[in-house]
């Protein structure tokens, strides 16, 4: 069992910057690959970045390559999503989880099998 508590998120303008945090308790950190998903209002939750348990390989949605960075530190038990250039579309509630094949980098938000609570990120034009 693995707990996950997501910080990071507020209210900024596009073109503007944030850095998502989740922070995991529990079971070994880096047994785990861990991911990014979002969920708009109204809209079904999806992929948004992934990253392998030792950070070397990385998955990410077409919507956010070239302006997300997905990584880890598993010293310190934490996955971080460095989001740029935000525009008004990636508004949504950001969750981190985290899949126990570790060496996958999933986009299907059924190969994870822990969720954190969700921070909310509202990008205004």
């Amino acid at each position: 069992q693995v707990q996950l508590v997501e910080s990071g998120g507020g209210s900024v303008q596009a073109g503007d910057s944030l850095r998502l945090s989740c922070a995991a308790s529990g079971r070994t950190f880096s047994s785990y690959a861990m991911g990014w998903f979002r969920q708009a209002p109204g809209k079904e939750r999806e992929f948004v970045a992934a990253i392998n348990w030792s950070g070397g390989i990385t998955n990410y949605a077409d919507s956010v390559k070239g302006r997300f960075t997905i990584s880890r530190d598993n010293a310190k038990n934490t996955v971080y999503l460095q989001m740029n250039s935000l525009k008004p579309e990636d508004t949504a509630v950001y969750y981190c989880a985290a899949d126990r094949i570790a060496s996958r980098t999933s986009a299907s938000s059924t190969a994870y099998h822990y969720w954190g609570q969700g921070t909310q990120v509202t990008v205004s034009s």
